[in-house]
């Protein structure tokens, strides 16, 4: 018998419930597993080559014409830093920087202010403050990482995130937007053995629901889920950071957040994420 659609927005609700409640078990699955994700943790940095930022400049211009330029700035963990990629041409910022040269016809200069290592509060006392005194047409904050490995709470996340878009506010020219990169999804990175994948993997989706929350509580803000980054090509050699191909591909993901109508990018992650 086919389920009315009463019984399907029931049970829709209860799978997100459930789902809600298993993020929420993150941190105490942490603590219960102490001993084992300890070993495994000194394990996974012994094998594990620690890859630099990426070198050369750290801001400039994609595309060209007489209209004034769009400013972007990525700020944000090593992810934002380029790790994982040789140079910042390879990187995320100037990845997309270039598809809203293409998309807009417009340059675009674009500016990083990234360190890895950096969770949510760093950012908001030690990174942000070194961004020279300018206004953007787009901000993307890419964070969360540092977050879930310090197994950082849900609220003094929430608060730092929603402490530094109020402070990124203040740096919008008319029409701006802050672009919240979603949280990856750990659960498909292969340097992580199990169970440490997997309760990484939890905690991360407990801190990227807050994410949504954040967002949508802040005028010109937008929470974008992180895709998927399955497939070995997208990972550098430290299994951890974005390969340039994996840069690429997230810059397409984020182009879309920075060109389309907030209204109508809220509804579209939504319907997809539901």
């Amino acid at each position: 018998m086919a389920m009315r659609v009463e019984d399907r927005a029931r049970t829709a609700v209860s799978i997100r419930g459930m789902g809600q409640i298993a993020v929420r078990a993150s941190r105490p699955l942490a603590y219960a597993l102490a001993p084992v994700l300890i070993t495994q943790g000194v394990r996974v940095r012994r094998r594990t080559p620690v890859l630099p930022e990426a070198g050369g400049e750290r801001h400039g211009v994609e595309g060209a014409g007489d209209r004034d330029a769009l400013a972007v700035l990525l700020l944000g963990e090593s992810t934002a830093a380029g790790v994982g990629v040789p140079a910042q041409s390879d990187g995320l910022a100037r990845a997309l920087a270039a598809r809203l040269a293409r998309h807009s016809g417009r340059p675009v200069s674009w500016r990083v202010a990234a360190r890895t290592g950096s969770n949510a509060r760093q950012a908001l006392t030690g990174l942000l403050p070194q961004v020279p005194d300018e206004s953007f047409d787009v901000v993307v904050v890419v964070l969360g990482v540092n977050d879930v490995l310090e197994m950082r709470s849900a609220r003094a996340w929430q608060r730092d995130v929603a402490a530094l878009v109020a402070a990124l506010q203040g740096r919008l020219r008319p029409d701006g937007r802050i672009v919240l990169a979603g949280v990856p999804d750990l659960a498909g990175f292969p340097s992580l053995p199990q169970p440490t994948r997997a309760v990484l993997a939890m905690h991360a989706r407990h801190l990227d629901l807050r994410l949504d929350r954040v967002a949508a509580a802040a005028p010109s803000t937008v929470h974008v889920p992180s895709p998927r980054i399955d497939s070995p090509d997208l990972y550098a050699e430290d299994g951890f950071h974005p390969s340039a191909a994996g840069y690429r591909m997230w810059a397409d993901h984020l182009m879309n957040a920075a060109t389309s109508a907030p209204t109508e990018l809220s509804r579209r992650v939504r319907n997809t994420s539901a």
